[in-house]
C-alpha cells in the first residue's frame, strides 16, 4: 500500500479545527444570499478569490467577513454539517471542534443560537455516520479576559454541550498568561484546557500554556523546538501539540513543507498529530495535510501509523465511552488501550497540573547529575 492510500484508508481524529475555518466560499455565498446579507462579493469566483489572502490580516479581513453572515441557528448547522462531511470522507472517525462565540456574540448572535446549530449537526452525525465528536469554546486572546469571563458565565446553560476550553486568534503580544484568572475559574468548573501557544509567539507561550493555563494539549507549539528544556519536557510528559502544516505554511511560519520540523519532532518522541486548523483558507482538510505533510517530508508508513495513534491517544475520548467505531477498534483494539499507552491524559483531564518549570528543571538536573557520576 502507498503511503497516500494509507493516509485516506487509516482511520484517525482531528484535534485541531476552527468549526468557522471550515466556511467554503461556496456555503458562505449561498447563506449570505438566504439571510439576505450583503457581502463585498459579487459571486462565488470572487468569494474564492478573496480565499487566496497574502499574509495574517487579509486572512483575518475575510475569515470575520465570512463569519458575518452566519445568523441562525440552521447556518451554524449547515456550517457544522458540511465539515463532518469532509470528515467522512477523510475516514476522520473522531474530531475536536473549536468554535469562537465572542465572534458572534459581539455581531448580536446568541449564544444559544450558535451551540444549538453546532450541536444539533453533532448529534445527527454520530447517529447518521458514527463519527464521534467534542466541542471546545475558544476564548480570543486579542479580547480582553473580561470578555472571556462574560463569554465563560453565558455559557453556563450548556455546560453540558461543552467538552473543554481553548485560546487562539492573534498571539503576538496576548500571552497565555493574560488569561490566568479565567482558566482557573474555568478549570475550576470542571473544563480541561487547551490553547494555542508556540507558533508565533515564543517557546515562553508554551510553559505559560502549562505553569499558568494547566492545559493538558498544546495548539501548534512548533516553536517548542527552539528551547531544549522545553522539549524534554515534552518528550516525559508525553504532552500533545496539535500541529497544522498546511496553515504553518500559509501562515509563513515555514517557508517551504520540506523545512518542517514536524518529522524531527516525531522521531525524537514528542507527541504530534496532525490538523487542518482553517482548512477552507489554508488550502486542505486532514488527508490534503498528511499527503502533502508526507511528500515534503518523505514519510513512511510507519510515521504514518504512529500520527493517527497519537491523534486518538491526545484526544478527549476517555475509557468509559463506548462510541468509538468500530473501524478504530478493529485498529487499534480499545481506546483504553491508546490511553494506556500514553500514560497520563486521564489525570490532566481533571485539570491536573504538569510539572512546573523549575521542578522539572530540578528533576532534569538530578537525572543529569546522577548520569554523569556513573560515567565517572
Amino acid at each position: 500500500m502507498s503511503v497516500h492510500a494509507l493516509i485516506r484508508a487509516r482511520p484517525k481524529a482531528e484535534l485541531h479545527v476552527h468549526i468557522e475555518g471550515t466556511f467554503e466560499p461556496e456555503l458562505m455565498f449561498a447563506i449570505a444570499e438566504r439571510n439576505g446579507v450583503s457581502i463585498p462579493y459579487a459571486d462565488v469566483d470572487a468569494v474564492h478569490r478573496a480565499y487566496d489572502f497574502h499574509n495574517l490580516q487579509s486572512f483575518l479581513d475575510i475569515y470575520y467577513a465570512a463569519a458575518a453572515v452566519l445568523l441562525h441557528e440552521q447556518d451554524f448547522y449547515d456550517l457544522t454539517t458540511a465539515y463532518f462531511a469532509h470528515c467522512r470522507e477523510d475516514n476522520v472517525v473522531h474530531t475536536e471542534i473549536f468554535f469562537d462565540p465572542q465572534t458572534h456574540t459581539a455581531r448580536g448572535v446568541a449564544f444559544e443560537t450558535v451551540i444549538n446549530g453546532i450541536t444539533r449537526a453533532r448529534l445527527e452525525t454520530q447517529e447518521k455516520w458514527g463519527i464521534s465528536s467534542r466541542l471546545i469554546m475558544c476564548f480570543l486572546r486579542h479580547l480582553s479576559e473580561e470578555s472571556a469571563f462574560e463569554t465563560l458565565a453565558q455559557a453556563q446553560p450548556f455546560r453540558r454541550h461543552i467538552d473543554g476550553i481553548g485560546l487562539d486568534s492573534g498571539e503576538l503580544g496576548n500571552p497565555p498568561s493574560k488569561f490566568e484568572r479565567v482558566f482557573a475559574q474555568a478549570c475550576a468548573q470542571g473544563f480541561p484546557a487547551v490553547a494555542y501557544a508556540g507558533e508565533e509567539g515564543p517557546p515562553e507561550y508554551v510553559w505559560e500554556a502549562l505553569d499558568l493555563l494547566k492545559v493538558v494539549r498544546i495548539d501548534h507549539g512548533v516553536r517548542s523546538e527552539e528551547d531544549e528544556t522545553l522539549m524534554q519536557l515534552l518528550i516525559a510528559e508525553q504532552m500533545p501539540l496539535t500541529v497544522c502544516p498546511l496553515s504553518n505554511l500559509k501562515l509563513k511560519v515555514v517557508s517551504d513543507l520540506s523545512r518542517h520540523n514536524l518529522r524531527r519532532m516525531l522521531e525524537r518522541g514528542v507527541l504530534v498529530t496532525v490538523n487542518s486548523d482553517d482548512p477552507a483558507y489554508f488550502g486542505g482538510y486532514l488527508n490534503q495535510n498528511f499527503i502533502e505533510l508526507a511528500d515534503a517530508l518523505g514519510l513512511n508508513e510507519a510515521d504514518i501509523r504512529t500520527l493517527c495513534k497519537n491523534s486518538f491517544k491526545a484526544s478527549f475520548l476517555n475509557e468509559e465511552e463506548n462510541g468509538t467505531p468500530k473501524s478504530t477498534t478493529s485498529m487499534f483494539k480499545h481506546e483504553a488501550d491508546l490511553k494506556k499507552q500514553s500514560g497520563r491524559l486521564f489525570s490532566r483531564l481533571k485539570c491536573e497540573p504538569y510539572k512546573h518549570r523549575t521542578s522539572f528543571q530540578t528533576t532534569l538536573l538530578n537525572k543529569n547529575t546522577v548520569l554523569a557520576q556513573k560515567v565517572v
